[in-house]
């Protein structure tokens, strides 16, 4: 079996899911782009090696529709020739994307591939797409369906994680992070966002709160305790 390699990663920066966050006039392909177009650049590629681009996406509905994969092909500075398919594992799919590439190569099926993904939710909502397993309630109702954020409430509650433990987590979570932004470890990976007319739109990740602490988390009210 072929050992699989990855020789490149980049993404671009993160802004907050919401009709209001900074990238919300950037459509997933476009944003999808700007990474392909970095990976082209920073390695020379010739784009006509890569056998596919598998590509992670959850809601494939709208603008995120139609094969958002080769959309993105087809909006970068790929060779047009270049195929490229779309995947929903749901949190999982951009990871799935990179396993799916790895084992294409390991068995042999092809030698160069680009693997990640992308959501857009300041344009793309969470849910848009209607799937039977939340508004079906043939579907819903005969199998628990539970949302993501009730269940973790659920699995706190019966393992025994307190608020406080949570909140902690939360806490050093972003102060790594704004410790990591400091110390440039994202220099060679992040890409920042840009318009049409080459300004920047975001060259930093927009969720970070590094000035989160327990008091001011400790002020805002569970979001599913009641539920």
């Amino acid at each position: 079996m072929t050992d699989a390699y990855i020789y490149d990663a980049t993404r671009t920066v993160r802004g907050k899911g919401r009709k209001d966050g900074s990238l919300h006039e950037v459509t997933a392909a476009r944003l999808s782009a700007i990474a392909l177009n970095a990976i082209k650049e920073r390695n020379d590629l010739d784009t006509r090696a890569i056998e596919d681009v598998i590509w992670g996406n959850v809601t494939q509905i709208g603008e995120q529709g139609a094969c958002l994969a080769r959309t993105a092909v087809l909006a970068s500075d790929f060779d047009e020739q270049v195929p490229g398919v779309s995947i929903n594992r749901f949190c999982a799919s951009g990871l799935e994307a990179v396993n799916m590439a790895a084992n294409q190569v390991r068995g042999g099926a092809g030698m160069a591939y680009v693997a990640g993904g992308v959501e857009c939710m300041s344009r793309v909502p969470m849910g848009m797409d209607g799937g039977a397993i939340a508004v079906d309630p043939s579907i819903a109702i005969d199998n628990y369906f539970v949302p993501q954020g009730i269940s973790a409430d659920i699995i706190a509650t019966k393992f025994g994680f307190s608020r406080d433990e949570a909140d902690a987590l939360a806490v050093e979570s972003q102060k790594r992070a704004a410790a990591a932004w400091a110390d440039g470890r994202f220099s060679k990976t992040v890409v920042p966002v840009k318009d049409i007319n080459g300004l920047t739109i975001l060259d930093r990740d927009e969720f970070m709160r590094p000035q989160t602490d327990m008091q001011s988390l400790g002020a805002l009210k569970p979001s599913f305790k009641d539920m």
